[in-house]
């Protein structure tokens, strides 16, 4: 028998379950249509995962230098089967939490793969949804007044350079690595490139990042990029930019791969236990039904409007799905605002400028606004200040005095533009700097804010106070 909803949304990642439990506080009849488990990519194959073993790498490198906070525990041991359960049993209670919001939201889940049906007898629009349950059972008809499509991301593979889950690992397969191979090459030196080689470094594995452009974390300012590389190589990471992969001289053999790629006009080779490929995520369009709509595709992602409505307008996209910023925390905002586009709530559209970035490696990266560069390309006239952690007491007390905050304003509005970080915890601080841009607030504002004593948000103060050459510290 068809079930009849206000709404249905084709997958229960972050962007999704966040969009259907804003669709149940307004009132909408709503149901989830999910292939593998609710919480998606984010919470089983990304950012939780991910950062869970990023912590027990930071606890295993911060063991390892124990004396030199006075602390004698002899030799330290990794027990990486017991890091890899741990990650387990933090994924496993947040997913249980994110069924229990479903129940609490009376929010249908059907488990199975969701496509959107043409006009039929069910409905004069595109729209139906059609659900191959994974039990086998009959198929599910749902007819939905919207729907919203969120059904992500998966990593990107490079011609040559098919994952083959042993010796060339995407970031999905290498979660769920048994045991740590003695080095490996990681090909793509962004934001997950980077997050991997710094964990790998931190538990002992030899690192080699391979960067296409001329600098690691290209989206980021050129001075995090420049003082990232310092640090991570300062680590024994090693770094190669400007490096163009030849995938035809990739060479498998039982204990090694080895590939050579064309670094400034040379080509050089690499050998590694593995090969980590990290170039990027590509949408999830195939398989769902787009062809039997009026919905556009460009470049791989699903087009739509500042309220994420595709063609047909029933018919919304959110996450990682449309492209632009592929980050959890931004799918499940365009979610809320679709519902409240759908409910009639008039929303404000997203203004992706607002939206903090974070890279937790370490050191953390944290960014909201423009670079330096991007400032500069749209003719503003700038000033720039920049505050050192190794001045800043707590950062020394914590034995991480590498980084810099860095504010840049407009010399002419006096409003803050971007801010930068790199350094201990700065993805802890940054929402400082988010509700800055959110406010437009000044740097005499953000300087008039009395940051406490000792903490390392003063790098903030002091970095907004050095925007007009101020900074009491330097």
């Amino acid at each position: 028998m068809a079930q009849e909803y206000d709404l249905v949304i084709l997958g229960g990642g972050t962007g999704g379950y966040v969009a259907a439990i804003r669709a149940s506080q307004l009132g909408l009849k709503t149901a989830i249509v999910e292939k593998g488990l609710l919480g998606g990519t984010c919470l089983h194959k990304g950012c939780i995962p991910s950062k869970a073993l990023l912590r027990s790498a930071e606890v295993y490198a911060t063991a390892k230098k124990s004396e030199d906070f006075g602390v004698e525990i002899g030799e330290v041991q990794l027990n990486f089967p017991r890091v890899q359960e741990r990650k387990n049993q933090i994924v496993d209670q947040l997913h249980r939490g994110v069924q229990h919001l479903m129940k609490q939201g009376e929010i249908d889940v059907y488990e199975g793969i969701g496509r959107i049906l043409g006009p039929s007898i069910f409905s004069p629009m595109p729209g139906t949804i059609s659900v191959e349950m994974n039990n086998g059972q009959e198929n599910e008809m749902l007819i939905p007044k919207n729907v919203i499509i969120a059904t992500g991301s998966r990593p990107r593979s490079l011609p040559g350079l098919e994952f083959d889950g042993e010796k060339i690992l995407s970031s999905d397969e290498a979660l769920s690595l048994t045991e740590l191979p003695k080095s490996i090459i990681i090909v793509g030196g962004g934001v997950i490139g980077i997050e991997w080689a710094s964990m790998l470094n931190d538990f002992g594995v030899e690192v080699t990042v391979i960067e296409y452009a001329d600098r690691i974390v290209p989206t980021e300012d050129h001075e995090i990029s420049k003082e990232a590389a310092r640090i991570l190589k300062k680590k024994g990471v090693k770094i190669v930019t400007s490096a163009k992969v030849l995938s035809e001289s990739l060479q498998i053999e039982n204990t090694q791969v080895s590939i050579s790629a064309e670094v400034k006009g040379e080509q050089q080779s690499f050998k590694g236990e593995k090969i980590l490929v990290s170039v990027g995520r590509q949408a999830n369009t195939e398989n769902i039904g787009l062809q039997n709509t009026e919905i556009q595709v460009e470049k791989g992602f699903i087009q739509v409007n500042e309220y994420f409505q595709t063609k047909e307008s029933h018919i919304y996209a959110i996450g990682d799905v449309i492209g632009g910023l592929q980050l959890a925390h931004v799918a499940s905002h365009e979610g809320i605002v679709a519902v409240e586009h759908i409910a009639g709530e008039k929303p404000d559209p997203i203004d992706y400028s607002l939206i903090s970035k974070c890279i937790y490696s370490n050191p953390e990266m944290a960014s909201v606004g423009l670079t330096e560069q991007e400032a500069k390309d749209k003719g503003y006239h700038l000033k720039v200040g920049k505050f050192n952690f190794r001045a800043i007491g707590k950062a020394l007390v914590y034995g991480e005095a590498d980084g810099f905050v860095k504010i840049i304003a407009d010399k002419d509005t006096d409003d803050i533009l971007g801010v930068h970080m790199i350094g201990p915890h700065v993805t802890d601080m940054i929402s400082e700097a988010g509700l800055a841009r959110v406010l437009d607030a000044t740097p005499w504002e953000v300087a008039h804010t009395i940051h406490p004593h000792p903490s390392l948000s003063e790098a903030i103060g002091e970095a907004a106070l050095a925007v007009d050459g101020k900074a009491i510290h330097s």
